[in-house]
C-alpha cells in the first residue's frame, strides 16, 4: 500500500486544504461568485505570497507526477478500482493543460483520454449518457473526459433548441425536465462507485476576464491558431446563463460518492497542482496492494531464476 511521500514540506499541506475548501458538500447550495478564482484562495496563501506559492506549486506538482506513476501502476495491479476523472469548464479555462500537465508522468498504457464534442447522429439515435458509457475506464485504468455528459445539462440548457435533435418523447424542458437529467447522473454516477469506479470531478473556475485574456493570446500566436473556434466568442455573450447552469449542475449532482472539487483556474500553475494532488492522494486512500504471489508462482518464479543462472553459466 502507498502512502503521500515523507518528504512533502509542512507548508505544502496548505494544497490539501484548498481542496478540501473548493469541495462541495452534498446539499449545498453554492453561487459561483463566492469562489475565488485567483491563487489568493486563503489566509495561507496570501502569507506566502504569489511567488513563494508559485514555486511550491510547481515542486508540489514533480512530486505528485512521480508518486501518481507508482499509484498508477498500484491501480493497474490490483485491478480492483478504476479511476474516472471529468473536466467540466468554459472555454480556455485550462482542461487540455491538465491532461499534459499532470498526466504526463502516467504510463499511456493504463490512462485513456476522451473528448466529447458535438454529438454524432449516431450518439443522439441513443439516450444522453450513452456515448460516455462506451467510452468508460475498465478496472485498473484511469479514464479523463474532457467534457463528459454534463454537457447535456450545460449546454443544452443554454442552448435548449439543442434538445430538438435528441427527438425526446418529453418536450417540455421545464424544471422537472432537468431534474429528471441531475437525478439520472446522479443514479449512474452511484451505480458505477458500487462497482468500483472512483469519480473525480474538476470544476476549473476562471473568471471572464482571464478567459479574454487567453483568447487574445490565442488570437495573436500563429502556433494557437488552430484552438481557436467563431463558437467560442459566441458563447462568451451567454457567460451568466453559463454560470448559473453550472451552479445548478454542481448543486444538484455533488453527492456524497461524487462531489464536485472547485478549482481555480485563473493560475494555471495552482490549478494543476492542486487537480494533481486530489488525483495522487485520492488513488493512495483506496488502501489497495500489490497482488499477493501464490506459492505455485513463486516456486515457478524460483525455477526460471535457476533456468537463468544455468543459461549464463554456458556463455
Amino acid at each position: 500500500m502507498l502512502t503521500k511521500s515523507s518528504t512533502q514540506t509542512e507548508e505544502m499541506v496548505c494544497f490539501t486544504d484548498a481542496c478540501y475548501e473548493g469541495k462541495v458538500s452534498v446539499n449545498s447550495r453554492i453561487k459561483l461568485k463566492d469562489f475565488d478564482t485567483g491563487w489568493a484562495q486563503n489566509e495561507k496563501f496570501q502569507f506566502l505570497g504569489k511567488g513563494k506559492l508559485k514555486e511550491m506549486a510547481k515542486t508540489m506538482l514533480e512530486q505528485n507526477r512521480r508518486e501518481l506513476a507508482k499509484a498508477q501502476e498500484l491501480l493497474y495491479a490490483n485491478n480492483t478500482y478504476a479511476l474516472l476523472v471529468i473536466l467540466q469548464g468554459m472555454d480556455a479555462a485550462g482542461k487540455d493543460g491538465i491532461i499534459k500537465h499532470v498526466m504526463c508522468g502516467a504510463n499511456p498504457q493504463g490512462c485513456q483520454v476522451t473528448s466529447f464534442k458535438q454529438p454524432s447522429i449516431k450518439e443522439l439515435e441513443h439516450n444522453f449518457l450513452w456515448r460516455q458509457v462506451v467510452a468508460l475506464p475498465e478496472k485498473g485504468m484511469i479514464g479523463i473526459f474532457n467534457r463528459s455528459y454534463y454537457e447535456e445539462v450545460l449546454i443544452v440548457k443554454v442552448h435548449r433548441n439543442l434538445l430538438e435533435d435528441q427527438n425526446l418523447p418529453e418536450r417540455k424542458y421545464d424544471s422537472k425536465f432537468w431534474k429528471n437529467r441531475y437525478e439520472d447522473i446522479a443514479n449512474f454516477e452511484q451505480h458505477l462507485v458500487r462497482n468500483g469506479t472512483v469519480i473525480l470531478k474538476f470544476f476549473l473556475h476562471i473568471s471572464k476576464d482571464e478567459q479574454k485574456k487567453r483568447f487574445v493570446e490565442r488570437l495573436n500566436n500563429h502556433d494557437k491558431y488552430w484552438k481557436f473556434s467563431d463558437n467560442d466568442i459566441k458563447e462568451r455573450d451567454y457567460w451568466d446563463d453559463y454560470m448559473k447552469a453550472y451552479e445548478d449542475m454542481i448543486n444538484n449532482t455533488s453527492t456524497k460518492w461524487a462531489p464536485w472539487c472547485i478549482i481555480p483556474a485563473d493560475y494555471k500553475w495552482l490549478a494543476r497542482s492542486i487537480v494533481a494532488d486530489i488525483i495522487t492522494t485520492s488513488i493512495m486512500s483506496l488502501g489497495i496492494k500489490f497482488p499477493i504471489v501464490s506459492e505455485q508462482k513463486i516456486k515457478a518464479i524460483e525455477e526460471a531464476k535457476r533456468k537463468i543462472k544455468v543459461l549464463s553459466g554456458h556463455r
